[in-house]
């Protein structure tokens, strides 16, 4: 008996001698595994796209990145609360009580699996599929689960909860190179993810688990399904209501894909080009009114003819900021040369000009606005110059000859005022004037004899209404002096004389006339 009561220590500190080896093993194989895995990525390295925006921060245009995909920036905040709700409930309803690992639902998963011999639930949290996310691993296995979940903790230990709920929100895979659910919802509903639906809610929630198998615009019918499912368990945990499901499981899931918002393209890509990746550039265009323009510069277009484009500048008169810029009728549209912007090209300004030649001879005394002159045949050398109408209309008075936009009574002022003085006066507002090789302004620059962009005619136009003191125009808050001065384009009087005959012009169909100052054209 003596001899088995000493027999019992020697077993006991064998078994703690064991137990303190497999203590200190389990503890050098996990520093071990911890000193493999190197620091937790915190989602420092993920890209996004480059965003532009209007002046109120909504999306014109978003460019892919450069490992091509549609990734873009999103918070908690900027998605609807709804969604949020559903997506907690459904994939990890114990989010914000653990620490990156559900043990309750790991052993779930592992009973489920023994019972039914296959998966029935993965237990993964959303922290853990953020790890995963951020790091993926080539095989899947217990291996690469032990590491997803030491990520887990990780993460849990350096980020906010809200921090990795945004992650998880900007880089889940939604099918193709769609990523995030920012760009799944514009993708899929072709709408911000501020106010979702409950079924929309439902399939973004769904999508996540098996992006390319469940992918609307390949397979919409097995994306229905998922997304019904997600509604139907939900229902049973009492997440949404009897009427909520109903309503949500009969709605027209999308079965394709919605093109990414191109607003202002061609502003966009010049902005952008520059910018560094991922950067967020704000702009002054309003998206509501380049909007309405660019549809109604291509409606335009399509019902003048083949061939036929616009462009549309839209300008605060205040600021010089532009509010729109339509570059052409379609930036995929090659028949129309859709992505060289029409704003920024040289074209003959036709009549455009003509308002500023009468204002210079307002200031110099020579004519005032109902002074009458003579609309009749008249020859400068070899220039015998004729009115669109091929008609002459005899006397009439200078505010009569600009509103109807006759050529010879606006060539008699130029000549009397000088085309050299009138082009001086323009560039020296900040307009590029480009006149033929070799020659200097002539009489023909009043008629269009010179190359002129749409931005600088804008530019001149606002001068007018800021009663001829020009501003530079600027497509981005807070943008930078032009290099050369602007210097008066017109006295105050005379460019008030200027717009006070133009706002008796006819005005163009189904306007109100003398409301607006017009300038009618005849090019």
């Amino acid at each position: 008996m003596a001899r088995a009561g000493r027999i019992w220590p020697l077993r006991l500190y064998a078994g703690l001698l064991l137990a303190v080896l497999a203590v200190n093993a389990a503890g050098f194989a996990l520093t071990e595994t911890l000193r493999r895995l190197g620091p937790p990525p915190l989602g420092q390295a993920v890209t996004y796209s480059t965003l532009v925006t209007d002046a109120d921060g909504r999306l014109l245009r978003p460019f892919i990145t450069r490992d091509g995909y549609w990734r873009l920036p999103v918070t908690a905040k900027e998605v609807d609360p709804r969604f949020l709700a559903m997506l907690i409930a459904y994939e990890d309803k114990r989010f914000y009580a653990h620490g990156g690992i559900d043990a309750q639902a790991l052993l779930r998963a592992v009973w489920q699996a023994l019972s039914h011999g296959r998966v029935v639930s993965g237990g993964s949290t959303l922290t853990m599929q953020v790890a995963r996310l951020l790091e993926p691993r080539p095989q899947r296995g217990l291996k690469a689960k032990l590491a997803e979940m030491i990520r887990a903790i990780q993460l849990e230990r350096s980020l906010s909860k809200r921090q990795i709920l945004d992650l998880y929100l900007a880089v889940a895979p939604y099918g193709g190179n769609v990523e995030g659910i920012r760009a799944a919802s514009l993708a899929y509903f072709g709408k911000e993810p501020r106010r979702l639906s409950t079924a929309e809610s439902a399939l973004l929630v769904a999508l996540p688990q098996a992006p390319e198998t469940r992918r609307p615009d390949r397979f919409p019918a097995r994306a229905a399904e998922a997304r019904n499912r997600v509604i139907a368990r939900l229902a049973g945990q009492g997440a949404i209501n009897a009427d909520q499901a109903a309503a949500a499981s009969a709605e027209d899931a999308p079965k394709g894909r919605l093109a990414f918002p191109m607003l202002s393209a061609h502003v966009a890509e010049r902005l952008a080009r520059p910018a560094p990746p991922g950067s967020v550039v704000v702009t002054t265009i309003s998206r509501d009114l380049q909007q309405s323009l660019e549809t109604l510069a291509r409606e335009r277009a399509l019902a003048i003819g083949s061939g036929t484009a616009a462009a549309i500048i839209v300008v605060d008169n205040a600021t010089g900021a532009v509010r729109a810029h339509v570059g052409g009728t379609g930036y995929f549209d090659s028949q129309r040369a859709g992505q060289l912007d029409l704003a920024l090209a040289l074209r003959s300004p036709g009549s455009a000009l003509k308002p500023f030649i009468y204002g210079l001879a307002f200031e110099d005394g020579i004519v005032h606005p109902e002074t009458l002159i003579d609309d009749r045949a008249v020859r400068y050398g070899a220039y015998a110059p004729e009115n669109f109408d091929d008609t002459f209309h005899g006397t009439v008075s200078v505010r009569t000859a600009l509103q109807q936009s006759l050529n010879v009574p606006a060539l008699q002022v130029l000549d009397e005022v000088g085309p050299d003085r009138l082009a001086a006066r323009l560039v020296n507002a900040g307009v590029r004037l480009r006149l033929p090789e070799n020659a200097g302004p002539g009489l023909a620059v009043g008629l269009g004899g010179a190359g002129v962009r749409l931005v600088d005619l804008a530019q001149l136009y606002v001068a007018l209404a800021r009663n001829g003191k020009p501003v530079a125009l600027s497509w981005q808050p807070g943008s930078a002096a032009p290099e050369q001065p602007l210097r008066r384009l017109l006295e105050p009087q005379a460019a008030w004389m200027i717009a006070d005959v133009l706002k008796g012009a006819p005005p163009p169909p189904n306007a109100l006339g003398g409301q607006i100052a017009f300038k009618p054209g005849t090019s």
